[in-house]
């Protein structure tokens, strides 16, 4: 059954007028209202947000820090170089901000050395030492039996 073209003319018309038609035109007499006004978030809004958090929470800036390093449980180290640091010992809380880079362990190894301090684990699980850590714990070792300690027992 062919359509004839007076038929879709006429379909064509009626779309036209009770559903806009084809065109995607915005506004004006006949559009729905919109429900709310779309809230543009900015970065100024978000530090304005938690400088008001830290204010109350009391923290005080702390000077003359040069870097700070935080060690991470994938051997990675991240690393800020002459940050802006905060702390609020009440809350047990600390604010580090600045330019911050990740690291891998190894190569910030000589100068972090005294920051890890003895946490040896630490080093080992970085395989940095390579075979030298290992030397050092024959005291640790279990050493082997040579007497029968069952029969010193029933004595």
């Amino acid at each position: 059954m062919a359509e004839d073209p007076e038929i879709a003319a006429a379909r064509e018309r009626m779309i036209a007028r009770r559903f806009g038609g084809k065109s995607a035109a915005t506004g004006g007499k006949g559009t729905v209202r919109r429900k709310h006004k779309a809230v543009h978030k900015t970065a100024t809004s978000d530090d304005k947000k938690l400088g008001s958090t830290l204010k109350k929470l009391g923290v005080t800036n702390i000077p003359a820090i040069e870097e700070v390093n935080l060690f991470t449980s994938d051997q990675k180290v991240i690393h800020f170089q002459n940050p802006k640091v905060q702390a609020s010992i009440a809350a047990n809380t600390y604010v580090v901000s600045g330019a911050s880079e990740t690291k891998s362990f190894e190569s910030m190894l000589p100068g972090i050395l005294n920051q890890v301090g003895g946490d040896m684990e630490l080093i080992k699980n970085a395989g940095v030492l390579g075979g030298a850590g290992d030397g050092g714990d024959d005291e640790d070792d279990v050493p082997d039996l040579v007497e029968n300690f069952e029969e010193a027992s029933k004595n």
